[in-house]
């Protein structure tokens, strides 16, 4: 079954994921392999991978999914907030909502990625608070991601393909 793998990586996090997949999946089956492009449209499973920007995909990512017609689709992204599948599903949610009633959902993964040091930033500026120190040892936290567990954790969620 012939695939694209799609994606959008603002701080090089979600490409790392898709690197992880292009390496994971047969190279005789893929047909395109980079950002958003109608020629992906051709395969008949997409990889669809985003940053999460204000809860969902980034924009163009959105964009993207909204061209989809018929074709079988897994999710994958990342999100500088992590630790708690909850929020992880929750963000899933929304990007399955971005996509057109003919495709189909056959496979989601999320994990943390590592934000732009101007967030440290940001959250150093705030008045101190249990809310900036939680926000504060998240950033810390996150610099790591994705790390070898979560491109693990990608791999199984793939699952062997022939």
């Amino acid at each position: 079954m012939k695939y694209a793998i799609v994606y959008s990586s603002k701080t090089g996090n979600t490409g790392r994921l898709a690197q992880t997949l292009k390496e994971t999946l047969p190279p005789e089956d893929c047909l395109y392999c980079g950002g958003p492009d109608a020629r992906a449209l051709e395969a008949e499973v997409l990889y669809v991978g985003f940053w999460t920007d204000k809860g969902t995909c980034d924009g163009e990512t959105a964009a993207f999914l909204r061209t989809v017609t018929n074709q079988q689709v897994f999710l994958f992204g990342t999100a500088g907030f992590g630790g708690a599948p909850e929020y992880f599903a929750q963000i899933l949610r929304r990007v399955e909502e971005t996509l057109p009633a003919g495709a189909r959902v056959i496979g989601r993964y999320m994990c943390q990625g590592r934000m732009p040091a101007g967030v440290r930033r940001r959250y150093e500026a705030m008045e101190e608070s249990g809310k900036r120190q939680m926000l504060l040892d998240n950033f810390d936290r996150a610099l790591s991601h994705p790390d070898q567990a979560d491109l693990e954790g990608l791999r199984r969620a793939v699952g062997p393909k022939e």
